[in-house]
C-alpha cells in the first residue's frame, strides 16, 4: 500500500474494512452515519500516511488510533458548528427584543447587517433553504423529504450556499 499498488488496497479493504466500521459504531455509540463518516475520513488518512508495520497487531493498533482521532475530530467540527449556530441564533433573539427605535452600534451589529443584507440578496430557493434550516430549525431529512431530493443532496447545498454567503461578506467586509 505504501508503494501505491491497487491489490494491496483491496486486499486491506478486505480485511480492515468491516472490522474498522464495527469498531467506529461502537466508538459513535451506534451511530451509523457518524461511523460512516469517520470510516471515510480514517481511509483518507490511512492512505495519505500509511507506513510499513512490524506486525498486524501493531497495524490494527494505528488504524483504531487513526479511526478514534477522525471521531474525536468530527465531534469536535460538530460542537464548534453547533455552538457558533446557538450564538448566531441567541444574537438573533436579542436583537428581535430590542426596540426598534434604540440603535444598535459596534461591529456585531454591522455583521448582522451584512449577513440581513447578503441573505437578502440571495436567489429565493438559497435563502429559503437557509430559512428552514437556521431558522425554523428543521433537520436536513425533514428539508429533504419536503424538497423530493437525498439527504446528502440537501447538506451539499447548504455547503455551497453557506460558502457563497461567507465569500460575499467577507467581500464586502475587505471592500470597506
Amino acid at each position: 500500500m505504501v508503494k501505491g499498488d491497487e491489490t494491496a488496497w483491496r486486499d486491506f479493504e478486505q480485511r480492515y474494512f468491516s472490522r474498522l466500521l464495527r469498531y467506529l459504531l461502537v466508538l459513535t455509540g451506534g451511530r451509523q452515519e457518524a461511523a460512516q463518516e469517520a470510516l471515510q475520513t480514517a481511509l483518507l488518512r490511512v492512505v495519505r500516511y500509511i507506513k510499513p508495520f512490524a506486525s498486524e497487531e501493531v497495524f490494527w493498533s494505528w488504524l483504531t488510533v487513526v479511526a478514534r482521532s477522525c471521531v474525536v475530530d468530527e465531534q469536535r467540527k460538530r460542537t464548534r458548528y453547533f455552538h457558533l449556530l446557538d450564538r448566531f441564533f441567541k444574537r438573533c433573539v436579542i436583537e428581535d427584543h430590542v426596540s426598534a427605535d434604540r440603535p444598535a452600534a459596534g461591529p456585531q451589529t454591522d455583521l448582522m447587517a451584512l449577513l440581513d443584507q447578503n441573505l437578502a440578496a440571495l436567489p429565493g430557493e438559497d435563502r429559503r433553504l437557509l430559512e428552514q434550516k437556521y431558522f425554523a430549525r428543521k433537520s436536513v431529512k425533514i428539508i429533504a423529504d419536503e424538497t423530493g431530493t437525498t439527504e446528502k443532496a440537501v447538506e451539499s447545498r447548504l455547503v455551497r450556499v453557506r460558502r457563497k454567503l461567507h465569500a460575499a461578506i467577507l467581500a464586502q467586509i475587505d471592500h470597506e
